[in-house]
């Protein structure tokens, strides 16, 4: 993709540069990790078995460990380096607990980590085709960016997305052991594992829910995690739990942050809760389906705003 520049009119071409380092690149990323992907910052070049990790980073929403690699060169298997860092981190979960609580003046215990949600992302200029297929699973715990410099000092990241993959991971898998291995405890959740049994009326009020916020914007995408659906930009817009007999709507934003003029949410803010934000709506029909879209466009708005100040 190209980009210009608009003055008095007329466009003009930025160059795009390239990286001479991978350092170059890591240190963007961890100095705007949470900028840019919503993450914790943990530790650089994390030394554990075979491996040195470039960046080891903390999913707070999951509650998962997050493996970062940095790459100039295309010559390297995306499937086969992700499956070998996770596999590392999942017999040294304790090692990995140890480097939180030291960098991060923390006590992070084992039982505080969801291990199932664990990933890694792999950060490049650019990737191969056979690199970019090679992610095509529905279930694949591995994600890729591209990162492109331009010479107006701009910077820009895209995720590689699977174009409706429906492969599992699973079914080429079956002789590789260490594969197989990390698929028994690390989990890719889908949209499709959360409507599972669930009842028609139910997946039809979803559907509506779901076409109203994702034309709130175009950069709201749906995520699909172990206890809901979420819908973010940088940062998690609203997440969705779907129950058999309703469906579980929390906004995130903060007490006293959201104009509820008809008091339909509720405040669970000192309350258990699996979704982000301090306010909940359960809902069985689309009676109230353009106020609650409203209120959830408030929490575009304001998390969007807040993204720009960081």
């Amino acid at each position: 993709m190209s980009l210009f520049n608009l003055s008095n009119k007329k466009l003009e071409y930025v160059e795009e540069k390239s990286f001479k380092l991978e350092k170059d690149i890591q240190d963007i990323c961890e100095n705007n990790l949470e900028e840019v992907f919503d993450l914790k910052f943990v530790s650089t070049e994390f030394a554990i078995g075979n491996f040195r990790i470039d960046t080891l980073a903390f999913d707070t929403k999951s509650n998962a460990f997050v493996i970062i690699e940095y790459k100039r060169d295309k010559n390297f298997s995306v499937i086969d380096q992700g499956y070998a860092y996770l596999s590392t981190m999942l017999n040294n979960k304790a090692d990995f607990i140890l480097e939180y609580n030291e960098n991060c003046n923390n006590d992070l215990k084992r039982k505080d980590i969801d291990w199932s949600q664990s990933k890694v992302i792999f950060i490049a200029p650019s990737f191969t085709t056979y690199q970019r297929e090679a992610i095509n699973f529905k279930d694949l715990p591995i994600e890729l960016y591209e990162i492109k410099k331009y010479a107006n000092n701009m910077v820009s990241f895209n995720a590689i997305t699977t174009a409706g993959a429906n492969e599992s991971i699973r079914t080429i898998s079956k002789n590789n052991e260490e594969i197989e291995k990390v698929n028994k405890e690390i989990k890719v959740y889908t949209e499709d594992a959360h409507l599972n049994n669930i009842p028609d009326e139910i997946i039809e009020l979803y559907d509506k829910l779901k076409f109203n916020i994702l034309n709130i914007a175009e950069d709201i995408k749906m995520k699909p995690a172990k206890r809901y659906i979420a819908f973010i930009t940088k940062k998690n817009i609203t997440d969705i739990c779907i129950q058999k007999k309703a469906i579980k709507i929390w906004i995130n934003l903060k007490e006293g942050k959201l104009e509820d003029a008809k008091g339909i949410t509720r405040n669970v803010s000192n309350t258990g809760h699996w979704g982000n934000g301090d306010y909940e709506i359960q809902i069985s029909d689309d009676d109230d389906l353009e106020y609650i879209i409203s209120l959830i466009k408030q929490s575009y708005k304001i998390n969007k705003m807040s993204g720009k100040k960081i």
